[in-house]
C-alpha cells in the first residue's frame, strides 16, 4: 500500500472513531477532542505485539495490510509531520512515546528493538506491584512534560495493581499561530445556539479578511491555515464544518464517517479564497478524555481485550505469553483557540496486564449484616446489622 494511501484509511479511521463517540447518549451534547492519530500509534504497538486473530482484528480495524505497514507509517510520520517547526516561525510540535515494563516481564527481543528503534519509547522497568503509586506517578509526569503541562493526569493510582505488567504511551502536542491573526479588539459577545433550541453569549472572532470558505449540500466547511515555518514543506490549517441547520450537526457527522476517503477528496477544494458577508468564530478552550476499550469493542476491536492475542510481545517461554491482555486504553485531549491561534495536546496510553483475576473492594463504610457461624456444622451462632458503630 503507497503512503497516501495508508494516509487516506488513517483519516478514514479518525473520522469513524470521532463519529461513533459523538453519537453516543454520554458524549452528544459534550464538546469533544481526540487525537485519533495518537490512539493509532497504541493500536499499532498492540498489533506488533499480536498474533493471528487478535493481529487480523486489529490490521482490519485500522485498514492496513502488516504490522509493518503500521510501524513504516508511524516512523514517516514521525520524520515527515512531527518535526519542531518553532525556530523558523512555524508551529511548535512534539511527540513522544514511553514504556514501563514490569521487572517480571520478559520481552520478546524483537518487540523491544520495535519498541526502542522505531516507536523510540522510552523505557523504564518498574515494580508495578510494590510501587504503584510511584508508577502512576512517573506515568503522570511523564505526560505533563510531553505535552506542555496540559496533560496531567491520564492515570489514575488506582488503575495499577500486582497484575499489570506493561504501559505504553503517546504524547502530542501543538502550538500553532494563525497565518492571518484575528484583532482582540474586534471580539465581541454574541449569541451561540445549543442543539436544544436554547441560546448563550460567547466571544466571538472576526476579521474584515477574505477566508478560505467552500459551500456543499448541507454544509459549509471554513479552512484557517497557520504560519509556516521558512522552507517548511508542510502547512498545517484548521477546519471547522458548519451545517445548514442549527440542529443539523448529528447528520453531518453520519455523512463524514460513512463516506470513504471523504475528507481526502473534500479539503484539497478549500485552495481558493472568498469574501464572506458575515464572519465569526466563537473562542473555545477544554478538555476530553475517554475510555477506548468500548468503543473499539463496538468498531469491531475486541480480541485484544482478551487473553491469548498477544504473544508477539512476551518471551515464548514465558509463562505470561498467553496470558497478557489489553486491560483498558485512556485518552484525554486539550484544545484552545483565541485570536492568536491553536493550542492542543493529547495523551493516550494502554495498559497491559496479566493473568486476569477479580479485584475487589470491602469497605464497610455503610449499614451491613453479619453472622457468626461454625463453618462444620452449619451451626449459626450470631447474627446482626450494623447501622452505626458508635452506638453503644
Amino acid at each position: 500500500m503507497d503512503h497516501q494511501q495508508s494516509l487516506t484509511n488513517l483519516a478514514d479511521v479518525s473520522l469513524t472513531l470521532t463519529g461513533r463517540l459523538s453519537s453516543t447518549e454520554a458524549n452528544k451534547n459534550k464538546n469533544l477532542v481526540i487525537s485519533p492519530l495518537s490512539l493509532h500509534v497504541i493500536l499499532g504497538v498492540i498489533a506488533a505485539g499480536s498474533s493471528g486473530s487478535t493481529r487480523d482484528q486489529l490490521l482490519t480495524y485500522l485498514k492496513a495490510n502488516s504490522s509493518d505497514e503500521l510501524n513504516k507509517l508511524c516512523a514517516e510520520l514521525v520524520s515527515l509531520v512531527f518535526a519542531d517547526g518553532s525556530a523558523t516561525g512555524g508551529p511548535k510540535l512534539s511527540y513522544a512515546n514511553g514504556v514501563w515494563v514490569d521487572q517480571t516481564l520478559p520481552l520478546n527481543p524483537t518487540f523491544k528493538h520495535l519498541l526502542d528503534h522505531v516507536y523510540k519509547a522510552s523505557s523504564n522497568q518498574v515494580d508495578f506491584c510494590n510501587k504503584d503509586n510511584e508508577v502512576a506517578l512517573d506515568v503522570n509526569s511523564w505526560a505533563k512534560d510531553k505535552t506542555n503541562g496540559l496533560i496531567s493526569d491520564s492515570l489514575a493510582p488506582n488503575s495499577i495493581d500486582c497484575n499489570t505488567k506493561l504501559i505504553f504511551a503517546n504524547a502530542i502536542y501543538f502550538k500553532g499561530a494563525w497565518k492571518e491573526k484575528f484583532d482582540a479588539s474586534r471580539t465581541k459577545e454574541d449569541d451561540f445556539y445549543l442543539l436544544n433550541g436554547n441560546s448563550i453569549k460567547v466571544p466571538f472572532m472576526t476579521t474584515k479578511y477574505d477566508q478560505f470558505i467552500k459551500a456543499f449540500i448541507g454544509f459549509k466547511v471554513l479552512r484557517l491555515p497557520y504560519e509556516q515555518g521558512e522552507e517548511d514543506k508542510r502547512q498545517f490549517s484548521m477546519y471547522l464544518f458548519l451545517p445548514d441547520e442549527k440542529d443539523g450537526l448529528p447528520a453531518l457527522m453520519q455523512k463524514l464517517n460513512s463516506e470513504p476517503a471523504f475528507l481526502h477528496k473534500l479539503l484539497p477544494l478549500l485552495a481558493q479564497k472568498v469574501q464572506a458577508v458575515e464572519f465569526k468564530i466563537p473562542k473555545f478552550k477544554f478538555s476530553f478524555g475517554f475510555e477506548a476499550s468500548n468503543v473499539l469493542k463496538w468498531l469491531g476491536v475486541e480480541l485484544p481485550f482478551k487473553e491469548g492475542g498477544l504473544t508477539e510481545m512476551t518471551d515464548s517461554s514465558s509463562a505470561m505469553a498467553q496470558k497478557l491482555y489489553v486491560s483498558d486504553i485512556f485518552q484525554k485531549s486539550f484544545i484552545e483557540i483565541d485570536e492568536e491561534g491553536t493550542e492542543s495536546a493529547a495523551a493516550s496510553r494502554a495498559l497491559f496486564k496479566c493473568c486476569r483475576m477479580p479485584m475487589l473492594n470491602f469497605v464497610a463504610n455503610y449499614p451491613f449484616m453479619f453472622l457468626i457461624r461454625d463453618d462444620i456444622t452449619g451451626a449459626v451462632l450470631f447474627t446482626g446489622q450494623v447501622m452505626n458503630p458508635l452506638e453503644d
